[in-house]
């Protein structure tokens, strides 16, 4: 268990370190107001992770402990944002449509709405 915490720490590091210089350097290149890395990082990222579950899934035999340090470790740190993807993919995939929408809504509208009242929360402790 300890090993496996490791690897995922060490693996956590990699991915925040990876979307810390890569949206970096995109923000930086393009020079806009409009936040291309962030963008850059999270479509990267849902490549990535399908690219990554399927070649493990369909090509390699890979154990379920090289999957979660990769999946849950380097590309959670990368972006969750390709873990909602892939989750809402599967549920697409599964015909789940009421579901999958819910899921859409939830995560955009929901955390947008908890950003705007946590940042309230925030001004109004400060005063």
């Amino acid at each position: 268990m300890a090993q496996k915490l490791l690897w995922l720490m060490l693996a956590g590091a990699a991915g925040t370190l990876a979307r810390y210089g890569l949206s970096g350097w995109v923000q930086r290149w393009t020079g806009a107001a409009y936040p291309w890395g962030t963008l850059v990082v999270n479509a990267l990222g849902c490549f990535l992770f399908g690219l990554v579950w399927s070649w493990a899934d369909l090509r390699l035999e890979v154990g379920p402990q090289v999957r979660l340090v990769v999946l849950v470790g380097f590309m959670g740190a990368f972006t969750t944002f390709s873990t909602f993807a892939f989750e809402t993919s599967q549920m697409l995939r599964d015909a789940q449509w009421l579901v999958a929408g819910v899921n859409l809504a939830a995560q955009n509208f929901g955390g947008l709405l908890m950003m705007m009242l946590g940042m309230a929360a925030g001004r109004l402790l400060y005063l």
